[in-house]
């Protein structure tokens, strides 16, 4: 399965019986087949015809709509997946504080191990000394089982994340260096781009839960928010490291991307500008279509897109069992 990225405004969608058309301007076309697509993001202002915006709902296609500098909007989601029950379920387990934390370590453990791994692994070629903040990591990480409550496990977390921000800060090529996360708007061109392939992936996430049934608004981690999706904030947590900081180390210390490739807005915000855009969606659609070996579900390798499939899939099947201990998150090596 792959999904469709675009990001030329002058590009026009629609369908013809079992194909998917995209219409570049008056000449370049691209055809896709209808059951190949698993999703469709749109940036800026491409357009749908009422017919494929049917044929998407008819099929369970999701399209997510998004500003050109990345900022979400939106999603056109069909109500086929709908599952009563299952969300019941779901629901049931979200208020069984127990279970939750259960669950909770299992994901911040797997999280923080996938940190540890992508550090080293970008420590291997650099001359900067980041033993101090490798030690740290495995500290907090052993104070996480201890935990006894949410309280305390995400506040173990959010100390993991300052070390490990820090020590990759010292890993990327020196002209784009950083010292911690920032958001809403990134300060930086680092941050920049992990919230862009955040989002992406965030929303990828969204349209594989919904398609197997669950409630995207029924976390588990997270805390209840009207307006955010908790269970996805819960289910991106093991693949942050593992596709999105890992792909952006690479671009930019690959020297894919450059200094010249953003553009500072009024509020003192950094974002891509269109080129950047068009090499960060190729990389990172190359990477979901990439094989790994990372989940325990199956003994064979899978794309990094079909691998989040399968991990909401082990999650239903921990729902229904009414046990959230059998949900195990990647854990790469």
């Amino acid at each position: 399965m792959s999904y469709l990225y675009l990001i030329q405004d002058n590009s026009k969608i629609r369908c013809r019986e079992n194909e998917c058309i995209v219409e570049y301007g008056e000449n370049e076309k691209q055809i896709i087949p209808i059951e190949t697509l698993d999703g469709i993001d749109i940036f800026g202002s491409a357009q749908l015809t009422t017919q494929a915006i049917q044929k998407f709902l008819m099929k369970g296609i999701p399209v997510s709509f998004y500003a050109k500098g990345g900022k979400y909007f939106g999603k056109l989601i069909s109500i086929g997946h709908i599952n009563a029950k299952r969300q019941r379920k779901q629901s049931s387990l979200g208020l069984d504080k127990n279970q939750c934390l259960i669950f909770d370590k299992k994901i911040i453990s797997a999280k923080a191990n996938n940190q540890l791994v992508i550090l080293r692994r970008y420590s291997r070629n650099r001359e900067e000394d980041i033993t101090g903040e490798i030690k740290g990591i495995k500290s907090l990480i052993n104070k996480i089982e201890l935990c006894k409550d949410i309280n305390s496990l995400m506040g173990y977390e959010g100390s993991i994340a300052k070390v490990y921000f820090k020590a990759l800060g010292k890993l990327i090529d020196k002209e784009f260096k950083f010292t911690k996360r920032s958001r809403r708007p990134p300060k930086d061109e680092f941050n920049s781009l992990i919230s862009y392939g955040y989002t992406i992936i965030f929303n990828e996430i969204y349209g594989k839960i919904e398609k197997h049934g669950l409630n995207p608004y029924f976390g588990f981690l997270h805390s209840d928010d009207e307006n955010h999706p908790t269970l996805c904030s819960d289910m991106i947590e093991e693949w942050r490291p593992v596709i999105v900081d890992s792909l952006v180390m690479s671009l930019i210390n690959g020297h894919e991307i450059l200094k010249e490739h953003f553009d500072i807005t009024e509020n003192g915000g950094i974002y891509l500008k269109q080129e950047a855009h068009k090499i960060f969606i190729k990389k990172i659609n190359d990477k979901m279509l990439s094989q790994q070996k990372y989940i325990e579900s199956v003994d064979y390798e899978v794309t990094f897109r079909r691998g989040i499939d399968l991990q909401v899939i082990n999650l239903v099947h921990a729902i229904e069992e009414g046990d959230l201990s059998l949900y195990s998150p990647i854990r790469i090596r």
